[in-house]
């Protein structure tokens, strides 16, 4: 059974008394929260999916002193992570986006957020356990090999050119008790990877935060990108091109303060991404493009193609070969379903039909 199925399933009674335990606990911190949480055949489900709930965690979450090492929020949510419980994991990931967006913004500063470095490292410890510190690999087929239908009897000899390549899509993981800053984009990548693996069963506005920080990590304004692969629609001639000159002079001069003003406040948010924390953003940002039924929710569906633009432009500021070719990989997909108003995927099969 998936580990959806566990969770859909209805909860044992040890769950549901650490998930009545858990939110019972939480509020002391939430006075707010709606009293029918409790009395709900799955409570964590109920609080996961709980609008009410989300908005006033979300909000202290985001208060100047929420990672603190003494905050209870924090506190909650390490300990709510550690119950072991799945659907009480669901809701500790659910923050997450959150989480991780408010810390890189303080990090800058060098404030203490021992809090959500907790938190953090929770997430990672669980993901270096489940996959017992190996790494995730595909396997590459050569096609100097023949294929198992080939007819030809004659063996292949096999030699270094002829053997599977391994590519690496996470590395091996080791035990961190600490967050540096070497390894700080390692371990969020690691957390975003968990989140991922669980992504089906999140909540759409967890997913749209996420996509809104994507946007402030690029710190690179994507609108320039949309409609990006369209031809023109006219190409204007030498007479229409001279005519336009002076117009475009006054529009220049008249926007480029506001345009440097507007960049300043972007780059403000702006982060390292190193492969080891882009890859699992563009996985994520994939999926919010991509996935079933994610395209008739048209707010998830902006948010994402706006973080792609984002991280598009971000790659090619930074001359990433590696994530200028997954970007706009993204971005052509994105625009193959745009063209056919949503309907040309195949969710079941996953056919892109030709």
């Amino acid at each position: 059974m998936s580990n959806e199925d566990d969770v859909a399933a209805t909860p044992s009674p040890d769950a549901v008394r650490k998930a009545q335990s858990a939110i019972e606990s939480l509020c002391f911190i939430v006075p707010s929260l709606p009293t029918s949480l409790s009395s709900s055949t799955n409570p964590a489900l109920s609080l996961l999916h709980d609008p009410t709930a989300s908005s006033h965690i979300s909000a202290l979450l985001r208060e100047p002193n929420s990672g603190s090492g003494d905050n209870h929020l924090c506190r909650w949510l390490y300990d709510t992570f550690q119950s072991c419980v799945p659907e009480l994991q669901l809701v500790v990931l659910r923050f997450l986006p959150i989480i991780i967006g408010i810390y890189h913004s303080r990090t800058v500063h060098w404030e203490p957020q021992a809090g959500f470095e907790a938190v953090l490292l929770a997430l990672y410890a669980s993901e270096t356990n489940s996959r017992d510190g190996q790494a995730v690999t595909v396997t590459i087929p050569d096609l100097s090999h023949p294929s198992i239908y080939h007819n030809e009897s004659k063996s292949t000899v096999k030699n270094n050119a002829t053997n599977l390549d391994l590519a690496v899509v996470s590395h091996s993981l080791e035990p961190h008790d600490t967050v540096r800053s070497t390894r700080r984009a390692r371990i969020i990548g690691v957390t975003l990877e968990l989140y991922f693996s669980k992504i089906s069963q999140m909540p759409i506005k967890s997913k749209i935060e996420l996509c809104e920080f994507c946007k402030i990590w690029a710190g690179q304004d994507g609108d320039m990108y949309k409609g990006f692969g369209s031809e023109p629609q006219h190409k204007p001639n030498d007479e229409e091109v001279g005519d336009d000159v002076e117009e475009e002079e006054e529009e220049e001069t008249e926007t480029i303060v506001k345009e440097e003003g507007k960049m300043m406040k972007k780059k403000e948010g702006r982060i390292p991404l190193p492969w080891e924390l882009l890859q699992p953003v563009l996985r994520i940002v994939g999926h919010c493009l991509m996935g079933p039924n994610n395209c008739k929710e048209k707010e998830l569906f902006h948010a994402a193609s706006e973080a792609c633009r984002c991280l598009y432009a971000r790659a090619l500021h930074d001359v990433n070969p590696k994530a200028i070719l997954a970007t706009e990989s993204l971005l052509r997909l994105l625009k193959r379903v745009e063209d056919n108003n949503f309907d040309d995927f195949d969710y079941y099969t996953n056919v892109i039909s030709l």
